[in-house]
């Protein structure tokens, strides 16, 4: 097929390198503009840039598309069989929805019409989902709501975090936007509209979302979070007015308080071999293995503990 690419990410990598080993013609690639990176902000194309100039592919990358003459020009002109977006970041104009005669494909990393929105892979694992996967469908208008045309299942591990997620669902999202073509081309799928009703929300996330709230969450939600949100926001809390970074942490059971009575949430608790426990919702507990004080190095919690004046009883948050 004639095909326009749109991505930006290393999510949308492994589906342009797979249209490509299909042998698609592919004369242009769309993403977003170069962006400063990391602390010198040194201007970085985007992945997917990367990618189309190493396989000699044409790129654009416009600024904004929907009222972008010059672009809506140049897509019209290529006349594409169908254009496939993944993860390029902008939303897709009615003009560029009309326009190839299969459609816009896009491929969500989620079973839609579960987790539409920015975030799908990071809510997931946040919310404590066992299982989710990769859904190819027609864009329309509205955010993610547009037709499904195929999906794909896959499990989430106990330990597994974003990061290892998202390489997994970007290798098993390419064969499946493959294999979507060529069922739109041969007729052998048909889209199927999203039940609305059980549609879910997965939004863009915020440096807050990181901060623990032991009294809203219990131990085992605190560490989906975690896993969640890594590698950002990540997990942190406060301790006496300084930011506290968790890197690592554990739900802790069968946690003996003594004579004490049930505690507070936040309330820390100074477990057997130097153990940093502290309490949330629910009666649980969560050990905080691997913590950063604003300002100083990563230490395990038995070394964090020799080196500051911590107590059972305090609190944190």
């Amino acid at each position: 097929m004639r095909l326009v690419f749109c991505g930006t990410p290393r999510f949308a990598v492994p589906t342009l390198e797979a249209l490509l080993a299909e042998g698609h013609d592919i004369p242009l690639v769309v993403s977003q503009p170069d962006r400063p990176v990391g602390r010198t902000q040194e201007l970085t194309a985007p992945p997917v840039k990367q990618t189309a100039l190493a396989a000699g592919l044409a790129i654009t990358q416009p600024e904004q598309v929907r009222n972008n003459h010059e672009f809506r020009a140049e897509l019209e002109a290529i006349r594409p069989d169908a254009i496939v977006v993944v993860a390029y970041g902008r939303i897709i104009p009615p003009w560029m929805l009309a326009l190839p005669r299969l459609g816009c494909i896009n491929l969500h990393a989620s079973l839609l019409p579960k987790y539409r929105g920015a975030a799908p892979i990071q809510w997931a694992i946040a919310m404590g989902d066992n299982v989710t996967g990769n859904t190819t469908m027609l864009l329309e208008e509205g955010l993610d709501t547009g037709p499904i045309l195929m999906q794909r299942a896959r499990s989430i591990f106990p330990e597994e975090t974003a990061v290892e997620l998202f390489d997994e669902l970007a290798i098993g999202g390419a064969p499946l936007v493959v294999e979507t073509l060529a069922g739109l081309e041969d007729g052998s799928i048909e889209p199927r509209r999203q039940d609305d009703a059980r549609a879910t929300l997965a939004p863009l996330l915020t440096r807050e979302g990181g901060r623990m709230d032991f009294a809203a969450h219990t131990a085992t939600e605190l560490k989906n979070r975690w896993r969640g949100f890594q590698p950002w926001p990540g997990a942190f809390t406060m301790l006496n007015g300084k930011k506290l970074i968790v890197h690592r942490m554990d739900v802790a059971v069968g946690v003996d308080i003594g004579a004490s009575g049930i505690p507070l949430p936040g309330r820390i608790l100074i477990g057997p071999d130097e153990a940093l426990l502290v309490h949330c919702s629910g009666n649980t507990w969560l050990s905080l293995e691997e913590v950063q004080l604003e300002g100083k190095r990563r230490m395990m919690a038995d070394e964090f503990l020799r080196g500051h004046q911590l107590a059972t009883g305090m609190q944190l948050g």
